[in-house]
């Protein structure tokens, strides 16, 4: 083999999660040895990165998707090769499933198979998992842990925990963590492993009455810590109250369990590849953090709610594509989120045909913009509503029946996931379209504290950034697969969370993370450029307002004002 072995292939390919047939490994040594007079090294990490871009079905990679990967590797120069390998896309049924074992205090991955329909017992493991999560957060949080000595518990009010079922022999204000279920109609409780207990939410508030915020100088404790974010069923709340003798604990304050720095957890978790895009040395996160620093040029272009049956978006997005193929820089990559039709979808042949007819013109309309066809990636993920088996979540990629004809005129055009994550050096992006905010305002059941913000989309956000979850919603208002829940989860937090909304255009930074919401680009014409290196989110839109009372000058000449593409305004 020269100056690279079968075992030095093999390692590359487990560290990036990959398992390779003896075939496969056949094909990768082959595409190596080309290389031999250059850098054969190179060249196995330019096959990695294009295969972490492939939709894959499996992480055991067949010769099938070796010889695929490798032909378009020979097809492209080496200009776009090394720009794409900034870039890496993670489907969510690629990611690896992890579970937590509170005896050995450990994550271990779940290797078996995870077929579509689970049985029973997946449905239970699903609220396990996601309270185990919470829980195992939670346990090394300082003011929810037991004092070593007991006078700091009097002294400075820790709040301990209890597991629900010590309520049976317990007195007195405890607090206790568990799951909102309705296990009868019109009666909620709170749910642990160890038991439930019915509870009365009328005088909740949101808030942690006297949770200690240690200071570093004379730990002097706050008066309370307020929690934004909806509560629900199925969220997971930590509650401060007293059980009464007609056996239903009176909830007094309660709130979401505390986030944990992304650092911390990444310290906890010990390497394992919780994202889905391999486990890298600290050499190179250090490398790509400072290559990220550099890459002033890349942005990002995110548009949700793409009807391709409507003439005036497709002329609204084609003044979209105008603008950009006129930069000096044309962004690396576009997101086009569903839905991609302005009605249900119907499952006559005729409404499929008729889509695969649109989006075959949607492919034409992009080649006409020779810059961004060259230098530019394209990323479609499609909305529970679209085509496809169901709304389930997460949902698979939109069917290869509708989108050949885009993909002959795009090649490098990208069918995802939803949700899908993307990583761009070191940077980790979530990818989500779902309209999230209607649905957990009208499944809320306690009024959201208005102490921090009144702004809704911030209390969505802090609720999945809390929950570690996107979708905490009730199974019966959005279904999930049981046995790939853990593709919606959000921990270790990370860096960017997308989402696809047709709420009102919205940014918010929470606890160090950058989530946006580009808004309806068929209803409102709003779009978001991000750029990744500084994580500054630029909210756009193509609007024409008619101006009144501005000066004589402009209404004498019926001035007319449009929001230019570079987010900045222009009269005409």
């Amino acid at each position: 083999m020269g100056l690279i072995t079968r075992q030095e292939v093999s390692k590359q390919f487990k560290l990036r999660r990959y398992s390779l047939q003896a075939a496969a490994l056949q094909e990768v040594l082959s595409f190596v040895k080309r290389f031999e007079d250059d850098d054969p090294h190179e060249a196995l990490d330019l096959l990695l990165d294009h295969l972490d871009q492939e939709p894959l079905k499996s992480s055991n990679l067949d010769k099938g998707t070796i010889d695929r990967v490798v032909a378009a590797l020979l097809e492209v120069d080496e200009a776009s090769a090394s720009h794409s390998s900034s870039l890496w896309f993670v489907d969510a049924f690629v990611i690896p499933k992890f579970r937590y074992d509170p005896i050995k205090k450990i994550f271990y991955e779940c290797t078996g198979a995870l077929p579509i329909h689970g049985n029973a017992h997946a449905k239970t493991a699903l609220y396990r998992d996601r309270f185990e999560l919470l829980s195992q957060r939670l346990s090394r949080n300082p003011h929810f842990s037991r004092p070593i000595f007991e006078s700091q518990s009097s002294s400075f009010g820790c709040c301990e925990i209890v597991p629900i079922q010590n309520l049976n022999w317990q007195t007195g204000c405890r607090w206790i963590m568990g799951v909102i279920s309705q296990l009868e109609d019109g009666h909620y409780y709170l749910e642990d492993l160890t038991a439930s207990v019915e509870v009365d939410l009328s005088s909740a508030i949101s808030c942690y009455e006297g949770v200690i915020q240690w200071q570093t100088v004379n730990y002097a404790p706050s008066i309370k810590e307020i929690t934004t974010g909806f509560f629900m069923e199925n969220t997971i709340v930590v509650a401060e109250g007293e059980k009464l003798p007609n056996g239903i604990f009176k909830v007094n304050t309660c709130g979401f369990p505390p986030i944990e720095d992304r650092e911390e957890s990444l310290s906890f978790v010990g390497g394992l590849d919780f994202f889905g895009c391999g486990t890298f040395t600290n050499e190179e996160t250090k490398r790509f953090a400072d290559m990220e620093k550099k890459a002033v040029n890349d942005m990002f272009v995110i548009l949700s709610d793409i009807w391709l049956d409507e003439e005036e978006t497709m002329a609204k997005l084609r003044e979209v594509l105008e603008g950009y193929e006129s930069v000096e820089v044309v962004p690396s990559l576009f997101i086009l989120m569903g839905d991609f039709c302005s009605s249900p979808c119907s499952l006559s042949f005729h409404f499929f045909a008729s889509l695969r007819s649109q989006f075959g013109k949607l492919g034409k309309m992009i080649a006409e913009f020779p810059r961004l066809k060259e230098h530019s990636r394209f990323l479609f993920i499609p909305s529970p509503d679209d085509a496809g088996p169901s709304s389930v979540l997460p949902r698979c990629a939109l069917p290869k029946y509708l989108t050949e004809e885009l993909q002959k005129e795009i090649p490098n055009a990208l069918f995802m996931s939803n949700p899908c994550r993307i990583k761009f050096y070191s940077q980790e992006i979530v990818v989500f379209r779902r309209d999230l905010l209607y649905r957990m305002r009208r499944s809320c059941l306690i009024p959201p504290s208005t102490a921090e913000t009144s702004d809704p989309f911030a209390h969505l956000v802090a609720t999945i950034i809390h929950q570690s979850h996107l979708c905490p919603l009730p199974l019966t208002v959005q279904p999930i697969s049981w046995n790939h829940d853990h593709c919606l989860h959000l921990y270790p937090t990370p860096h960017t969370i997308i989402l696809g909304d047709r709420s009102e255009q919205k940014s918010f930074n929470y606890a160090g993370v950058t989530c946006f919401n580009p808004g309806s680009f068929s209803s409102a014409h709003t779009f978001v450029a991000y750029r990744p290196c500084t994580r500054e989110v630029e909210l756009s839109a193509l609007l024409c307002l008619r101006l009144e009372g501005w000066s004589s000058t402009l209404m004498q000449n019926d001035t007319l004002i449009e929001f230019d593409i570079l987010n900045t305004f222009s009269y005409i």
